[in-house]
């Protein structure tokens, strides 16, 4: 891997390695915090910039770590043109944020928490551009959801900035689950999940018939997390987040996110009729739409929250076009939108700031009081507006120059004429943004009095409004990253040349009307906003709510059906579905002739057949007796632990016989604190109900067992046994499976289990602390508990039986790799011993001599199996993959030495851990009911006494 490829993992990781500086420095001060959530920003940054002059030469920089091959998952990150565009609009403007916020944010606002949050997003976004495979870019994209719902969300105190946030969460998310399919669909047409597969593949991809709705999924993704319509309506009640949130947002980061994507598939989903009307038609729309009410919105951020809608809008619109002069005008728009828009959000922030109103109907006449931040915003706004001289209105020049000549259904005049209407608007908003903030008279009842803020404060949006003019007037000094950007979107060899006059075009004359019909509508705007208001419209955010409203009804009448507390209920539903469904793959499965005939059955096992059939019947009819019930199990268990050693899986038998004793004595003493029996909750026909779905159930498994044994099938089984020797060091093929081919599997089990551990322990604990503890301590268990003290026999044949257990347990150990056994077999076999003791001698006499805590003990065994699989990765193999090696030690015959006994020992001690945690788990409650009887079992002393439990010497 290159020095270029390992930079991108640097930059990927960077800003979440950052986030953990701003809360710890926050303790130095605001200023400290501030500097350590830039450092690692401006090192992502200086690394972009080193990797500039290659990628801007048309070079594509890559780097590659296998994760899940098997999957098609892999860390992979690329660095093209249109990725370093991005990536450095995403690192350059988050230093300029993250100097805006220090100075914006008060000593009220936990500012170590903001910069935690806002590296995260970065972070997040910074792994959409350069991610080179789709299922890791879906687990940016679903991260930029998140974090930015923490961000907009950040004043917890104000119910808009709530409201705010699950909106965005909720539209983004559901759209980005949406995309989740539609990624998926294409990584299904191609084979691959690399996007620089898929993105050459666009050939491949538009003829197969699942264009079209990995298509739709895909710009479902798009236009939720880009705001288009109808989804438009999140993103202005997102600017309830503070200022520095909204200008980094909704210039450069978020909402250009959905962007990005629409030009990154570029290659791959465009070029097409469906294309076109989809992405075009939205984006007309959008932009027009947004234009229109941004007009008569009196909030600045609201004004300027809709503009970004509509020129969201746009750069939908272009890139719908499908054209190669339309995606160099998208490019060049997405710098220019960057610049103006984030030095008109900070311009309102500072407004906010220091006049504390938004509301320009509260404003004018700021540009005697405020002449910097007039300045500043008077030039980001024209450049909003696309007047010339200012980078907006060349990129402007370029979309009317695109929208001209650009046919909707073989309508000539529709697009142009929209795209028109979309510039006037834009021009009037813009005009009016001037005009009614900074011009007028001087008013004696603003609510604080405006000054222009502390040089901290205006020094970010100056440095873009520079910007602003240098790009307006020297548009070569943009060619390099929009040429680049545009061929890494296009995959072609384009070679633009960006002026400031392009002759007298359509563009021109467009351009013209919309900049004197943007003036006119200016000057009747106290007019057209009376219309607007009186005017009957729908409401967005009403309909949301009301959309909302609903979904959240419908599913508390599904959880009030579903979820009724009767497991009964639970289990009908879900063995039904799982039997409908079986059944209806199972009839068009096309299931061949039998391959095989019947083996014959010896009588013995056909006495086992029947005893068990008999046992199940028992259990049925007796199970409201707990006691006996539980015997049963304990008897069908240990029948087919017999059947396996028959059928030769001495593996499973062991596993078998363990669990199963484990689990009876567990439960035996669980009985102890439930009644006697079970009473009979449910009615006859409900039991009928039950009964016909059980049966139906067992009669479509076992159909489908001897379906399969009747016929031939592909198995792996084969595999597994010409590698287990050669690949895993072990002739045990269940225990090589165990701990290597599916070691990864084991892992996340030993894990389960430990987790069941403590929360029964949990559980437990919660239980003697409440309510529960005060009935529990009132309960008379007087009647039913045992006067004698534990039977002198039982307690030596238990402690005899200890040591010989535990030495079963390491042979168990030892030979697992090769003969039957292994770590869970031999945890399970000295817990039994453990659990014996318990038994024998009481809960308080054991756990009185306990040496090791069962938590650490669970909490080893699962790093000590980590450990070992980490240890395969350094060694560049996957994950848990056995190391092994033979030794010969005179005069010890050869042995092996194989990592896969560590990761054994893992296994051991977690399963021990967990169920010497749950017995503990019985025994705390035992104690805390008042076990007063047999508290000591009758421990000989050294005089060759014997002491009774109430420490009364008896003579022996």
């Amino acid at each position: 891997m290159s020095a270029g490829g390992n930079f991108l993992f640097v930059i990927a990781i960077l800003p979440f390695i950052g986030a953990l500086l701003p809360g710890v420095m926050i303790r130095a001060g605001r200023t400290a915090c501030a500097s350590f959530t830039a450092i690692p920003t401006a090192l992502a940054l200086i690394m972009l910039l080193t990797l500039a002059p290659r990628v801007l030469s048309g070079e594509v920089i890559q780097a590659e770590i296998a994760w899940l091959p098997q999957l098609g998952l892999s860390v992979s990150f690329f660095l093209d043109g249109l990725g370093l565009l991005f990536a450095c609009m995403i690192t350059g403007v988050g230093l300029l944020i993250t100097l805006y916020a220090r100075f914006y944010l008060s000593g009220d606002d936990p500012m170590g928490q903001f910069f935690t949050y806002l590296l995260l997003f970065q972070g997040a976004m910074l792994g959409i551009v350069i991610s080179d495979n789709i299922l890791l870019l879906l687990i940016f994209w679903e991260l930029t959801s998140l974090s930015s719902f923490l961000l907009i969300g950040y004043w917890k105190h104000l119910p808009e900035g709530r409201q705010g946030a699950r909106m965005a969460l909720a539209v983004t998310g559901s759209g980005g689950l949406a995309m989740i399919g539609g990624m998926l669909i294409l990584g299904n047409i191609v084979g691959s999940y690399n996007l620089t597969d898929i993105l050459q593949a666009g050939d491949l991809i538009k003829a197969n018939n699942w264009y079209l709705p990995a298509l739709i999924l895909i710009l479902l993704g798009a236009f939720t997390k880009s705001a288009q319509f109808p989804f438009h309506f999140w993103l202005p009640h997102a600017m309830a987040a503070p200022t520095p949130v909204s200008a980094y947002l909704h210039s450069a980061t978020m909402v250009k996110a959905g962007i990005f994507l629409m030009a990154r598939m570029w290659p791959a989903l465009a070029g097409t009729d469906a294309w076109f009307y989809i992405v075009a038609t939205t984006g007309l729309i959008t932009m027009v739409l947004g234009a229109l009410i941004a007009l008569f919105k009196d909030d600045l951020k609201a004004l300027l929250a809709f503009s970004t809608v509509s020129h969201l809008g746009l750069l939908t619109m272009l890139l719908g076009f499908g054209t190669e002069a339309a995606t160099i005008a998208a490019v060049f728009h997405i710098i220019n939108h960057l610049t103006f828009k984030a030095t008109l959000f900070m311009t309102a922030g500072i407004i906010d700031h220091e006049a504390h109103t938004r509301d320009i109907k509260q404003l004018g006449g700021l540009r005697k009081l405020m002449p910097v931040t007039f300045v500043i915003g008077t030039i980001s706004a024209l450049s909003m507006a696309g007047i010339p001289l200012f980078n907006g209105f060349l990129s402007k020049e370029l979309m009317l120059e695109e929208a001209a000549h650009t046919e909707w259904w073989h309508n000539h005049w529709l697009v142009p004429v929209f795209a028109t209407i979309g510039a006037l608007l834009s021009v009037a908003y813009s005009f009016r943004f001037i005009s009614h903030v900074f011009f007028g008279p001087v008013r004696d009842d603003y609510p604080a009095k405006p000054h222009d803020p502390p040089f901290g404060m205006w020094a970010a949006p100056a440095l873009l409004a520079v910007l602003v003019v240098l790009i307006g007037i020297m548009p070569f000094l943009a060619e390099g990253i929009v040429t680049a950007a545009a061929n890494a979107v296009t995959g072609g060899d384009l070679h633009p040349h960006l002026k400031i006059w392009h002759g007298l075009t359509p563009a021109l004359y467009m351009s013209v009307i919309a900049i004197i019909g943007g003036a006119i509508l200016l000057l009747l705007h106290a007019p057209l906003d009376r219309a607007w208001i009186a005017a009957p419209r729908p409401e967005a955010k009403r309909i949301f709510d009301k959309l909302m409203a609903a979904m959240v009804a419908l599913s508390g009448w599904i959880t009030t059906v579903t979820h009724s507390g009767s497991i009964s209920r639970y289990l009908a539903i879900f063995v039904t579905t799982s039997v409908l469904f079986g059944a209806i793959a199972f009839s068009g499965s096309g299931l061949g002739a039998p391959t095989r005939e019947l083996l014959p059955v010896p009588p013995v096992i056909g006495v086992g057949w029947f005893m068990l059939v008999v046992a199940t019947l028992a259990l049925v009819f007796s199970h409201r007796d707990r006691f006996r019930a539980l015997i049963i199990i304990g008897i069908i268990g240990l029948t087919m632990s017999a059947g396996f050693v028959y059928l030769s899986a001495p593996d499973l038998a062991l596993t078998q016989i363990s669990v199963e004793t484990v689990t009876i004595m567990l439960l035996l003493l669980a009985l102890h604190f439930l009644p006697k029996t079970t009473p009979t909750e449910s009615p006859l026909w409900l039991r009928m109900r039950d009964g016909v779905i059980a049966i139906t159930a067992g009669l479509g498994v076992g159909g489908l067992a001897y379906a399969f044994l009747l016929r031939d099938v592909d198995t792996i089984s084969a595999y597994h046994l010409a590698n287990s020797y050669e690949g895993g060091g072990g002739t045990n093929v269940v225990n090589v499976i165990l701990v290597d081919f599916r070691g990864y599997d084991t892992y996340g089990e030993i894990i389960v289990l430990g987790i069941a551990g403590l929360v029964i322990y949990a559980l437990m604990h919660a239980l003697l602390d409440g309510p529960a503890a005060r009935r529990l301590r009132n309960t008379d268990y007087s009647q039913d508990r045992s006067r004698d003290r534990h039977p002198l026999m039982m307690v030596v044949v238990t402690r005899l039986l200890l040591p010989i257990a535990a030495v079963v347990g390491i042979y168990i150990f030892l030979r697992g790799h090769n003969q039957p056994g292994g770590g869970f077999v031999a945890g399970l076999i000295i817990a039994i011993g453990l659990l014996m003791q318990y038994m024998a001698s009481g809960f308080a006499w054991t756990q009185a001599r306990q040496r090791i805590e069962y938590h650490t003990m669970i909490g080893i065994g699962i790093i000590i199996a980590g450990m070992t699989g980490l240890g395969a990765w350094l060694m560049g193999l996957p994950f848990l993959t056995s190391g092994f090696t033979y030794i010969h030690l005179p005069p010890i015959e050869e042995f092996e030495l194989a990592t896969a006994m560590a990761f054994d020992l893992g296994v051991f001690l977690t399963v021990l851990g967990a169920v010497m945690l749950m017995l503990y788990s019985l025994s705390r409650i035992a104690r805390y009911a008042g076990e007063t009887v047999n508290m000591e079992p009758m421990d000989y002393d050294p005089a060759n006494r014997v002491t009774d439990n109430n420490n009364k010497t008896v003579e022996g």
